[in-house]
């Protein structure tokens, strides 16, 4: 009952005018930054890591403000999720449009890393081609139906969930529908290796060259970003790595984090640090987050 009601109210709020709906993120994330204990403790400690020369007063406000990135990201969905798709493509500016337009209707992975406004990319995505993606499963069964109708209301997005493995995926790819790919969370090492993350081992995915090598996808990263006030988003593809995969998946999994760092660098409020990006260690290494 308390889900629907959110919800209802998350509707309500796609009515507003965009500053408004920017502005009730700023707000939201501002209010949960000394609330969300555990959700502090976890981005501080990436912070940390990720920065050990960064001052903490300089890694306090970088923090706070990514709480209100996060916050928009959220709030900004109710656009996204119940927006026309005309408001949407008035709201977001791309650029390296010719990289994308190079890869429709040819077996291509859209490397999408975590940033704030991922959700807004992957709305533009969905309406100017079909595509095919993972998601997982949430706790309440009403929220996950909800997210899965919301990613797929634009053409044909076909969405599989982690359990069903890599075969429809790979099905998809070979129509020529691109695989939308966020590859920087830590799902362990059993399909994957211990790659440097802004100097950290870091559980990461070696299946972007492997699904690459399978089907002879282009690898085209995409990264999107928040614009201050009511401006939008800017929606940017890169051109397709070149070499790659190169033979070698270690190498090619360190190129990938280390393109997702040059990014981070560009604008470190928006990354995802609330996630625990390191919580699996080598063994023998303790845990970096409290238990």
């Amino acid at each position: 009952m308390l889900a629907r009601l959110g919800v209802f109210i998350f509707w309500l709020i796609h009515f507003l005018p965009f500053r408004i709906i920017v502005a009730i993120g700023n707000g939201l994330g501002a209010l949960l930054y000394p609330l969300a204990n555990e959700r502090r403790e976890v981005g501080m400690t990436n912070l940390k890591l990720c920065f050990p020369d960064m001052s903490a007063e300089v890694r306090e406000q970088l923090l706070r403000q990514h709480f209100k990135m996060f916050c928009r990201g959220l709030i900004e969905r109710s656009v996204l999720w119940w927006g026309s798709a005309e408001h949407i493509r008035q709201l977001i500016r791309v650029e390296g449009i010719e990289h994308f337009e190079a890869i429709k209707n040819k077996p291509s992975i859209l490397l999408t890393p975590h940033f704030v406004g991922m959700d807004a990319g992957g709305q533009w995505i969905a309406q100017n081609t079909d595509t095919v993606c993972m998601y997982a499963n949430q706790k309440n069964m009403y929220l996950t139906a909800l997210l899965l109708q919301k990613r797929a209301r634009f053409r044909n997005q076909h969405l599989y969930s982690r359990q069903e493995g890599l075969r429809p995926i790979l099905k998809g790819m070979r129509k020529g529908m691109p695989f939308i790919y966020p590859p920087d969370q830590d799902q362990g090492v059993r399909d994957g290796a211990f790659i440097p993350f802004f100097g950290i081992p870091a559980a990461t995915m070696t299946s972007v060259p492997r699904i690459a090598q399978m089907t002879g996808a282009k690898v085209v990263p995409s990264i999107t970003r928040l614009l201050p006030g009511g401006e939008g988003y800017v929606l940017t593809f890169y051109p397709a790595w070149e070499n790659y995969p190169s033979g070698d998946d270690i190498a090619d999994a360190r190129r990938m984090n280390e393109f997702i760092e040059q990014r981070v660098l560009e604008m470190p409020e928006q990354y995802f640090w609330l996630h625990k990006r390191f919580k699996t260690r080598p063994e023998g290494e303790t845990s970096f987050y409290p238990e």
